[in-house]
């Protein structure tokens, strides 16, 4: 059948992920760092993603096309919502808070000066493993940050977080949508503040457009900061 439907210009595309996690059906996905129409039966043809695309490389046309699946989209949209819980059971899905003795500035050992301390104040880290609700998010500082970011910034513990609940993710390798489980995280929390942590890279772009539409979605007023590393890992907008 003929029907409106998105249609990408790989050309323009700059693969910063904004376009896919924009998308809610879960039609466009990220391929060899760029955007991609991955299922047809995805694309309502409304095109939510396009004032996502920084470069104009998405517009709707008119084209041979499978029907919109509805039935297909709410059964993917029910699966990601659920928790990420690996089928072996792996214990690296377990969800703990940790405990620190951080030793005191003013009775430093030899040992504690020459290595520096983990801030990590919880297990998992990573979005698509970490639960909606967990005892440690409640009245917590939120920290979204992309994965490189950690390695990028030599002070990232004592800067980043240090005080925070941290959950990390590349929106370019793990072509998901995070913003729908970020929604449910910030509506069933009470989370008092988030902090996004991207690269300058325009991938990382992705990471903060899933943060933005998640805060909407949640219909709370929660104070929010995006702090962008350079690759040579300075700081260039706080």
């Amino acid at each position: 059948m003929k029907r409106n439907i998105v249609h990408i210009d790989e050309a323009k595309c700059n693969g910063c992920g904004a376009c896919a996690a924009a998308c809610h059906e879960g039609a466009i996905e990220m391929v060899d760092g760029k955007a991609r129409l991955v299922r047809d039966d995805y694309c309502d043809g409304l095109g939510d993603c396009l004032p996502a695309c920084p470069e104009g490389a998405i517009e709707i046309i008119e084209r041979e096309a499978a029907a919109y699946d509805e039935a297909a989209v709410l059964a993917k949209q029910e699966q990601r919502s659920r928790p990420d819980v690996l089928p072996c059971g792996c214990p690296g899905t377990h969800a703990k808070a940790i405990k620190r003795n951080i030793v005191s500035r003013h009775v430093r050992t030899e040992a504690s000066v020459a290595e520096p301390h983990s801030r990590l104040g919880q297990w998992p880290v990573q979005i698509k493993l970490v639960p909606v609700n967990a005892p440690y998010f409640d009245d917590a500082r939120l920290l979204v940050a992309a994965d490189c970011t950690a390695y990028a910034y030599a002070g990232f513990h004592e800067r980043f977080i240090k005080g925070r609940i941290t959950l990390v993710g590349c929106p370019k390798l793990d072509m998901t949508d995070y913003s729908d489980k970020l929604t449910e995280i910030l509506k069933n929390n009470s989370i008092k503040s988030v902090t996004v942590v991207r690269m300058e890279v325009p991938c990382c772009g992705g990471i903060e457009q899933a943060v933005k539409t998640a805060l909407q979605k949640s219909g709370k007023l929660i104070p929010w900061q995006v702090v962008t590393i350079s690759t040579d890992g300075t700081i260039i907008d706080d």
